[in-house]
């Protein structure tokens, strides 16, 4: 029997919610299975709004670092899983803003043709996998496609998670949709 007691079946209710509850407390051993749970998912956003697996690992320990540091300002209005997904867009967003910053800094003191040409496709005649062309997708367009695409984002919720307007993220939706459709048609 006490071979039986090793199983981990869930039964009954979620035990996210006192997961989280204990995480809050302090209890490093409940936010470790936190972790467990749902950091594939996690790093599977990071790694499509980023399009780079070095930056996504990055992305992914910055979200869960900044997660265990405002896990007090979790109220349980939504679902935790919620709560870290925006969490980890925003660290994603602003890792996309400052590495525009440090770019522009950079480019503009070495080469200000090189900002130009940015954008510019390497390669055109290699073929794309979706994930490439996802990637190779602009910044805010590859954003709103990720999230309601791929997670599921209402408009709504994508606009207060960017601060944009709802009429903004259909917009760059359509746009991310037709140049991933010309990019997969290459």
């Amino acid at each position: 029997m006490a071979h039986a007691a090793e199983v981990h079946v869930q039964t009954g209710p979620d035990p996210g919610p006192e997961l989280v509850r204990r995480a809050q407390a302090g209890d490093r051993p409940a936010f470790d299975a936190l972790y467990h749970r749902e950091v594939e998912r996690v790093y599977a956003l990071c790694l499509r709004m980023s399009g780079s697996v070095e930056r996504a690992e990055r992305l992914t320990q910055d979200a869960f670092v900044r997660a265990w540091q405002k896990l007090g300002s979790y109220r349980g209005d939504s679902a935790f899983s919620s709560w870290l997904y925006r969490l980890a867009v925003n660290v994603t967003l602003g890792d996309a803003r400052q590495d525009r910053r440090r770019t522009a800094r950079v480019e503009n003191v070495a080469d200000p043709e090189a900002l130009e040409t940015a954008g510019a496709s390497a390669d055109a005649d290699v073929a794309m996998d979706l994930e490439r062309a996802i990637a190779s997708l602009p910044k805010g367009a590859r954003a709103v496609l990720v999230l309601h695409d791929i997670e599921g984002y209402r408009h709504e919720e994508i606009a207060a998670m960017l601060g944009t307007a709802v009429g903004t993220t259909k917009a760059q939706l359509h746009r991310a949709r037709r140049l991933l459709r010309e990019r997969l048609e290459r």
